[in-house]
Formats: C-alpha cells, sequence, structure tokens
C-alpha cells in the first residue's frame, strides 16, 4: 500500500459557496470536524482545531496555518506539526479542499498529502497514514447532512 497521501470525493447538495463557508469557518468546522476551532480562512493566518472533551482535561490540540482561501474553489491548511514552529512541506501535512460545481450541488475533492515528506518511520507512517484515513472516512461524510440541515434552515 502507498502512505502518500488520501483522496476523497463527495458530492454536497449546496453551491460551492455554502460548501467553502463550511470548510473555511470555524463555526461550521466544528459542526462536522473538530470539538472546536479557532482559524482565519485567510492565506497565512495560523490557529488550532482541537479534540475531545474540554471538561475531563482530554484534548488534543493540533495547530495549522492557511496555504490557499480562494473561495468558493479551494481551501487549503497545513496541520500535523510541532507547535511553535513554522508549517513546511517537510514538517506538516497539506489538506486541500477543491470546490466544484456540479449540477445545483458542489463536487468536494479532498485530498491529505505529506505523509511521506515528514520523514516518519516506516511503522509511524503506516500508523499515521490509517489513522487519518480511518478520521477522514468517519469526518468527511458528516460534513454532508451538516451542509443539509443548513440549507434547509436558509
Amino acid at each position: 500500500m502507498e502512505y502518500g497521501s488520501i483522496h476523497r470525493e463527495i458530492h454536497v447538495d449546496a453551491a460551492p459557496s455554502v460548501v467553502y463557508e463550511v470548510v473555511s469557518t470555524p463555526e461550521h468546522l466544528q459542526e462536522w470536524w473538530p470539538d472546536s476551532a479557532d482559524l482565519q480562512p485567510v492565506p497565512g493566518a495560523t490557529g488550532a482545531v482541537s479534540f475531545g472533551d474540554a471538561s475531563s482535561g482530554d484534548v488534543k490540540v493540533a495547530p495549522l496555518t492557511v496555504v490557499e482561501a480562494d473561495p468558493p474553489r479551494r481551501f487549503s491548511f497545513r496541520w500535523v506539526y510541532d507547535e511553535g514552529q513554522v508549517a513546511t512541506p517537510t514538517n506538516s501535512l497539506l489538506v486541500t479542499f477543491e470546490l466544484v460545481p456540479s449540477g445545483a450541488g458542489t463536487l468536494l475533492r479532498f485530498t491529505e498529502a505529506g505523509f511521506h515528506e515528514k520523514g516518519w518511520e516506516a511503522a509511524v507512517l503506516e500508523e499515521q497514514f490509517r489513522e487519518h484515513v480511518a478520521g477522514w472516512d468517519h469526518f468527511l461524510p458528516r460534513l454532508v447532512p451538516y451542509v443539509a440541515r443548513l440549507v434547509s434552515a436558509s
């Protein structure tokens, strides 16, 4: 198995402008992905996403840096790098959401890349890759019903 990048495509029944907001703004991100998010969707901006229950103290915080913010077409960020460091292609993973109009909806093309570039030893690379595949396979499908609820409420 190649552990270089993760690719997923999902169809979302909403315009690219709506889907862009859902993948790029904290108030929407935390409805389908992290438990909390703090970021500005502006290239170069730094922020963080958090997973876990703050009341129990079991929280994992992941810093991130926005790479590209091109509404309503593309949003990307780097994450999985050590706090206090500047994200680079050799110390972080790159997540990209590409949004393509498709009928009355949007084809969301998701990619997470950079696993090899991190320089992990083989066992760590395989474990991290599998964890990220499982994570995105859990979280990405949650985006579709969230957007449906959002669109129906407006």
